[in-house]
Protein backbone atom coordinates (compact mmCIF):
# COMPACT_ATOMS: atom_id res chain seq x y z
CA UNK A 1 0.00 0.00 0.00
CA UNK A 2 1.48 3.30 -1.10
CA UNK A 3 0.00 6.54 0.15
CA UNK A 4 2.00 9.70 -0.31
CA UNK A 5 -0.80 12.14 0.58
CA UNK A 6 -0.87 11.27 4.29
CA UNK A 7 1.87 11.95 6.84
CA UNK A 8 2.04 8.45 8.31
CA UNK A 9 4.74 9.45 10.81
CA UNK A 10 2.32 11.96 12.33
CA UNK A 11 -0.59 9.52 12.13
CA UNK A 12 1.39 6.78 13.93
CA UNK A 13 1.48 8.94 17.05
CA UNK A 14 -2.13 7.92 17.72
CA UNK A 15 -2.27 4.12 17.53
CA UNK A 16 -6.05 3.91 17.16
CA UNK A 17 -6.30 6.46 14.36
CA UNK A 18 -3.42 4.83 12.50
CA UNK A 19 -4.94 1.34 12.84
CA UNK A 20 -8.32 2.55 11.57
CA UNK A 21 -6.74 4.46 8.67
CA UNK A 22 -4.56 1.49 7.70
CA UNK A 23 -7.46 -0.98 7.77
CA UNK A 24 -9.61 1.34 5.66
CA UNK A 25 -6.78 1.75 3.15
CA UNK A 26 -6.20 -1.99 2.92
CA UNK A 27 -9.90 -2.79 2.42
CA UNK A 28 -10.56 0.03 -0.03
CA UNK A 29 -7.37 -0.03 -2.10
CA UNK A 30 -5.99 -3.55 -1.79
CA UNK A 31 -3.71 -5.49 0.47
CA UNK A 32 -0.60 -5.27 -1.73
CA UNK A 33 0.54 -8.72 -0.64
CA UNK A 34 -0.34 -8.19 3.01
CA UNK A 35 -3.01 -9.72 5.18
CA UNK A 36 -5.75 -8.21 7.30
CA UNK A 37 -5.41 -8.80 11.01
CA UNK A 38 -8.74 -10.35 12.02
CA UNK A 39 -8.38 -9.31 15.68
CA UNK A 40 -7.68 -5.70 14.71
CA UNK A 41 -10.46 -5.73 12.16
CA UNK A 42 -12.93 -6.95 14.78
CA UNK A 43 -11.73 -4.37 17.34
CA UNK A 44 -12.11 -1.40 14.99
CA UNK A 45 -15.07 -2.68 12.95
CA UNK A 46 -17.62 -0.12 14.27
CA UNK A 47 -15.22 2.74 13.52
CA UNK A 48 -14.30 1.84 9.95
CA UNK A 49 -15.62 4.19 7.30
CA UNK A 50 -16.31 1.81 4.41
CA UNK A 51 -18.81 1.66 1.59
CA UNK A 52 -22.05 0.23 3.06
CA UNK A 53 -22.31 -2.63 0.58
CA UNK A 54 -18.64 -3.56 0.98
CA UNK A 55 -18.95 -3.48 4.77
CA UNK A 56 -22.06 -5.66 4.66
CA UNK A 57 -20.35 -8.18 2.37
CA UNK A 58 -17.23 -8.30 4.56
CA UNK A 59 -19.32 -8.70 7.71
CA UNK A 60 -21.05 -11.69 6.09
CA UNK A 61 -17.72 -13.28 5.16
CA UNK A 62 -16.16 -12.67 8.56
CA UNK A 63 -19.24 -13.31 10.68
CA UNK A 64 -19.27 -9.82 12.22
CA UNK A 65 -22.34 -7.84 13.13
CA UNK A 66 -22.70 -4.88 10.79
CA UNK A 67 -22.91 -1.85 13.08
Amino acid sequence: MYNWSVDTAELKKDKNKYAIWRLEQMVNFGLNGGKLNRRQLKKYWPFLNLDAKRKKFLSMLLGFKNK
